[in-house]
């Protein structure tokens, strides 16, 4: 690690603000915090301290300094942090001051976060928790990756892979050191049940893992329906500012429009699509057709009708594209009589809201439902540990292996080679998915357990 090149970075936002850490990090930190302010202070206790550019001994700022020496810092190298005056030429300064000191540099992007995996401070779970907790948007995405970050998945990966290399071991053990007396004659039996138990608990994280996935991007809600019936101008009073062009003209919107909405804490991605009706006009030909393609992969359409249209009933007949579920928003109630108000229920749609885009009439009701059509979508994401695709392919293949492992487990004859070989696949998935691969455990518990090395 000593020849390791020292990097540094404004840790905070941009400037200008009222404070800006400036982070430096790797085996000069000490040597560059001791030509900014001329000593080291006490570890992890704040200091008051001058920071000067010792080309010519000016004062650039004063500052409050934290020093962390290694291992106990972020990076699990020595750490130094400036708590600066957040102002342009101050942070420029500091930063120019220290591009000058031998074997320092500016860090790369998400440099700092991957030396704190390289040195075993964080796994890859944890890392993806942490870009997760940054980017989250909702309360619901920062508890999910907060929860990450403190080892929601990466603490029972790493479990199931000990129990894991334990049981590898015995199968091991009873393939290479058959002939040793104090190895004991069953051994495939305990290695058997202890995959079985983990396939049957590794299987049961996977229930639901699109949910977790899904929390991370957000719900998606699909407007459709056919054209001129206020799509777009329901998309902005969901949105509460103009997102999409409204105009009487069919066929105004051609590709989809997303817009990202906070509902009580939960992400939901709105959709505006084209309107849904037949076309020889080959650019909005392919808008209906990306309309359908979205619409169909939603979690949830809202099918728009003109409330106020003579061919009411056909609109409602066309029908959304295929969706489990689909609700009916009769909209322009506010220019609909009396007679038109009330549709007849339809048993294809899942429930059915009469609604003014334009005037906000009936839209607090349907936002309140779109809320707790959210909060019930979610529900089961508080216990689900499953947040990525990544997660969810590594499990998978842990499965899989298990299940090939436990198939060559009953077979008649001896299989104790196939079924180590299913059981180091499984253990490799699981270390991939927290970055900890390591087949010399495999030996430490085989000489631990067994006193084969005598």
């Amino acid at each position: 690690m000593s020849s390791r090149s020292t990097i540094f970075a404004l840790s905070s936002g941009r400037p200008p603000a009222a404070i800006a850490v400036v982070r430096i990090s790797g085996p000069q930190a000490g040597a560059a915090l001791g030509k900014l302010i001329g000593r080291v202070p006490e570890p992890r206790k704040a200091a008051l301290a001058r920071v000067r550019d010792p080309a010519d001994g000016q004062t650039i700022d004063e500052a409050l300094v934290l020093w962390f020496p290694a291992p106990h810092s972020e990076t699990g190298e020595d750490v130094a942090e400036l708590q600066l005056h957040g102002g342009h030429a101050v942070v420029a300064a500091v930063l120019d001051v220290l591009g000058r000191i031998d074997g320092c540099r500016m860090a790369e992007p998400g440099e700092f976060t991957r030396r704190a995996f390289e040195n075993g401070r964080l796994d890859l779970t944890a890392v993806e928790g942490l870009a997760d907790l940054i980017g989250a948007e909702t309360e619901a995405q920062r508890r999910q990756a907060f929860r990450q970050l403190k080892g929601l998945i990466g603490d029972r990966a790493e479990a199931w892979r000990r129990r894991l290399i334990e049981a590898l071991a015995l199968v091991e053990a009873r393939i290479d050191f058959s002939d040793e007396a104090d190895v004991p004659e069953d051994l495939i039996g305990p290695a058997v049940h202890a995959a079985q138990q983990l396939r049957i608990e590794i299987a049961a994280a996977l229930t639901g893992s699109g949910r977790g996935e899904r929390l991370r991007e957000g719900l998606v809600v699909a407007i459709a329906g056919p054209p001129n019936a206020g799509k777009s101008t329901l998309l902005n009073r969901l949105a509460r500012r103009d997102v999409a062009i409204v105009s009487p003209y069919a066929g105004t919107t051609r590709d989809v429009i997303e817009v990202h909405l906070d509902l009580d804490g939960f992400p939901v991605t709105l959709l505006d699509t084209a309107g849904i009706r037949e076309s020889v006009e080959p650019v909005e030909q392919e808008g209906v057709r990306r309309a359908r393609a979205r619409a169909a992969e939603a979690d949830l359409v809202l099918w728009v009708i003109d409330g106020s249209a003579e061919g009411l009933t056909g609109a409602i007949d066309a029908g959304p594209p295929a969706q489990p579920r689909s609700w009916l928003v009769v909209n322009k109630i506010d220019l609909a009589s009396q007679r038109k108000r009330k549709p007849k229920e339809r048993s294809e749609y899942e429930f059915t809201y009469l609604i003014s885009a334009a005037t906000g009439e009936g839209v607090d009701l349907l936002v309140e439902r779109l809320a707790a059509f959210a909060k019930d979508y979610f529900s089961t994401v508080e216990t689900g540990i499953v947040t990525r695709a990544r997660h969810r392919r590594l499990f998978e293949e842990t499965v899989a292996a298990l299940d090939r492992a436990l198939a060559e487990a009953v077979k008649p004859g001896e299989h104790e080679e196939l079924v180590a070989e299913e059981l180091r696949a499984a253990t490799t998935a699981l270390g991939r998915l927290t970055g900890r691969v390591d087949v010399e455990d495999i030996l430490d518990v085989i000489f631990r357990d067994f006193c084969i090395g005598k």
